[in-house]
């Protein structure tokens, strides 16, 4: 890449609670945001991974997983260790108060403390894919998250 381009990304929040027990804190000017939300089981929650952010990190493009998988490609992973640290989960609904912001999730795979970038409604629709294929390391990870 000749040029770099900078886009303004902004919190709309922060995770907070306990790794088992975690809410979405959003900012007040992000509450209305939320209207709508109670109604879906899930969302799916874009979130900085910041404690990767620095340029060292960014600079990775290939990673060697936790788990029994070859050297891959960061693109090709689900690491935290990226050109540009941004996680997204898929996360069940808990309960949405619109008035105090806050939206408790499970299954939230980010830390107390992360910066949330957005939150989406979850549509099966066009969030899930019906025929899927993955690398034969990746086949017994089973088909659905587990409630």
């Amino acid at each position: 890449m000749s040029k770099q381009e900078v886009y303004n990304v902004i919190p709309v929040g922060v995770v907070a609670g306990q790794p088992d027990n975690l809410r979405l804190e959003l900012k007040p000017e992000f509450h209305p945001a939320l209207k709508g939300l109670q109604n879906f089981s899930h969302c799916q929650i874009l979130w900085w991974i910041h404690e990767f952010a620095d340029d060292h990190f960014r600079q990775t493009t290939q990673v060697q997983p936790p788990y029994e998988a070859p050297l891959s490609g960061v693109f090709a992973s689900r690491s935290p260790v990226r050109p540009n640290p941004l996680g997204l989960s898929v996360a069940a609904i808990v309960s949405v108060d619109m008035e105090s912001g806050i939206v408790e999730v499970a299954g939230l795979d980010a830390y107390p403390g992360t910066p949330i970038l957005d939150i989406k409604a979850y549509f099966p629709s066009t969030d899930r894919v019906k025929d899927v294929t993955v690398p034969e390391w990746a086949a017994g990870w089973g088909d659905w998250v587990a409630d």
